[in-house]
């Protein structure tokens, strides 16, 4: 399926790109969100009549993501769990954890916006963990998992 983008999206286009999705991916995601719509011809000249507003808007939303991120950017959190003599946790650290140890910081970051590849946290030890704000704005935050006493 053709659709137009209405706001950047990682490893897929920028704003105003006419590209080629799944069917499902267009119809049960990118539409409903607002962030496409179908690459029909009324569709592209409404895009095109509007294109200066969509891109201030996407420029304040950048700005935004920008200055968020340079607030957490290089922060330590220090998160304590559970665990045994062998630097096991009872459990793992997961992006919930995260998202409230940063909330307890008074930094408000959505646990969706926190990318673990690596899955939760199990071991004990000194983490890097990235905050996805935007495509062009990504923090990186320094976890440290240490044993609860």
């Amino acid at each position: 399926m053709q659709i137009i983008l209405m706001e950047q999206i990682q490893n897929l286009g920028r704003l105003g790109d006419i590209v080629k999705v799944k069917e499902g991916y267009a119809r049960n995601y990118l539409i409903p969100q607002g962030k496409a719509k179908r690459a029909t011809e009324a569709n592209i000249a409404e895009f095109e009549e509007r294109r200066a507003e969509l891109e201030a808007q996407q420029a304040k939303v950048l700005a935004d993501a920008k200055e968020r991120c340079e607030k957490i950017d290089g922060m330590t959190l220090e998160i304590a769990q559970k665990a045994g003599v062998d630097g096991r946790l009872f459990g793992s650290v997961t992006h919930y954890d995260i998202a409230d140890a940063l909330q307890a910081q008074g930094h408000e970051v959505p646990k969706s916006m926190i990318q673990m590849p690596g899955g939760p946290l199990k071991q004990i030890g000194e983490y890097q963990i990235t905050v996805d704000f935007h495509a062009d704005a990504v923090a990186t935050i320094n976890v440290s998992v240490i044993a609860e006493q």
